[in-house]
């Protein structure tokens, strides 16, 4: 059976009871709670208040720099468009000016090119001016003898006057074919007189009766064309034949039929190249001008104008 409880018992249940019960404690923590959350709602309203103060603030702010700073960055594109595009002006209009001056240098360089030509060709006609002998025979020729020819004969074109071709100058070695030093001794004097290489020219066959074999040096021979031909022609003319012993003029019956005249030098000291000190053996040689002549008048006509003295 249940135990019943004695007055006294239940009194000190009950003040135990109102011992544990807090009274006061929920009154102010309700109250402690009450001004918490105030104040925390007071600090929330306040910070975010202040958070968006300040966030208003730093949009501004920033909204500030980033109106400044594009404003700046616009500034600062501009001007660096503006420089970019002065220096890409300033640098196309120095290319520009470069191109302008090379293609100038370049022509200046062609026209040089074409004039150095000229030049030279001025070089060497003030040479040959300076020298009276240098190509005076061919001056003459173009000058004064095809008008010349031109006008006896008829000739409509100066390309139907006859002309010197070439002509060549043959020295025999038959008596020294055996001896090679003599060889070459002549073959340096007609070189001297020629102004060019001469050839030795060579047996093409053995001939018992003349004590010659094949292939045996024979003769020495020198081809003069162009320049070198009038110079030696009128070497021959000027110099040569003057200097001559008992010289009463060349045979006018030398002529071949064909337009072409051979004569012959007795000596080759009568040339002014060759030093009598030095001469192994006194020999002559034969000159064989070739023209263009149809005939032997048409060739002698022509030799007559260059000044061969023809005996009457």
């Amino acid at each position: 059976m249940a135990e019943k409880k004695t007055p006294a018992a239940s009194e000190k249940a009950a003040a135990d009871k109102i011992e544990k019960a807090p009274a006061k404690k929920p009154a102010a923590a309700k109250a402690e709670k009450a001004e918490k959350p105030a104040a925390v709602k007071a600090e929330k309203a306040d910070k975010p208040a202040a958070v968006k103060a300040e966030k208003a603030e730093k949009p501004a702010a920033a909204k500030a720099d980033k109106v400044e700073k594009p404003a700046a960055a616009k500034v600062e594109k501009v001007e660096k468009p503006a420089a970019v595009k002065t220096g890409k002006v300033e640098k196309p209009a120095a290319a520009k000016a470069e191109k302008v001056e090379k293609p100038a240098a370049a022509k200046a360089e062609k026209a040089e090119k074409a004039v150095k030509p000229t030049a030279k060709k001025e070089a060497q006609n003030f040479k040959n001016e300076g020298n009276p002998l240098r190509n005076r025979l061919k001056k003459r020729y173009l000058d004064e003898i095809v008008p010349a020819l031109m006008k006896e004969r008829g000739y409509k074109n100066v390309y139907q006057a006859p002309k010197v071709d070439k002509i060549v100058v043959n020295m025999r070695l038959g008596d020294i074919k055996d001896n090679s030093k003599s060889i070459q001794i002549a073959q340096n004097e007609l070189e001297a007189i020629c102004g060019q290489k001469a050839v030795i020219v060579k047996a093409k066959k053995s001939v018992a009766n003349f004590k010659l074999r094949e292939n045996q040096p024979i003769g020495i021979k020198a081809t003069l064309r162009g320049d070198r031909m009038y110079e030696f022609l009128d070497k021959v003319i000027a110099v040569a034949l003057p200097r001559v012993r008992d010289f009463r003029g060349i045979s006018p019956k030398s002529f071949d039929g064909r337009g072409n005249y051979a004569m012959g030098i007795k000596e080759q000291i009568v040339f002014p190249e060759i030093s009598y000190e030095h001469v192994e053996k006194v020999r002559g040689f034969d000159i064989c001008i070739v023209t263009t002549a149809k005939s032997d008048d048409e060739a002698k006509a022509l030799l007559t104008k260059f000044g061969l003295p023809f005996k009457n």
